[in-house]
């Protein structure tokens, strides 16, 4: 038996939110510079924290580098800013809505 919406009393495989969220959000991505003369790549503007974390594991995960979050801001280590870019159009965000 497929899952059944509480609200629109439909089967939940009908709708997929992810899609329409990823495709209406404004994301930023800046560049900031470290202690020790090091580059940190900043994304933000993601809608909860869950988002931010599923994005920063596949971004360190592609980039192979290291990264955190800090209230629902992605922190990558390293100069990554195209690199960010290309891979979040890829994941599925506009990329007209990505500010870089």
């Amino acid at each position: 038996m497929k899952d059944i919406s509480s609200v629109s009393h439909l089967s939940k495989d009908i709708f997929d939110l992810s899609s329409i969220s990823k495709e209406s959000q404004q994301i930023k991505i800046v560049i900031v510079r470290k202690k020790f003369k090091k580059f940190a790549t900043i994304v933000s503007g993601f809608s909860n924290f869950d988002k931010a974390k599923e994005v920063e594991k596949y971004l360190k995960k592609k980039l192979a580098c290291g990264g955190t979050v800090k209230n629902k801001v992605v922190e990558i280590q390293g100069n990554q800013k195209d690199k960010v870019k290309q891979l979040l159009v890829d994941k599925g965000y506009s990329e007209e809505l990505i500010d870089a």
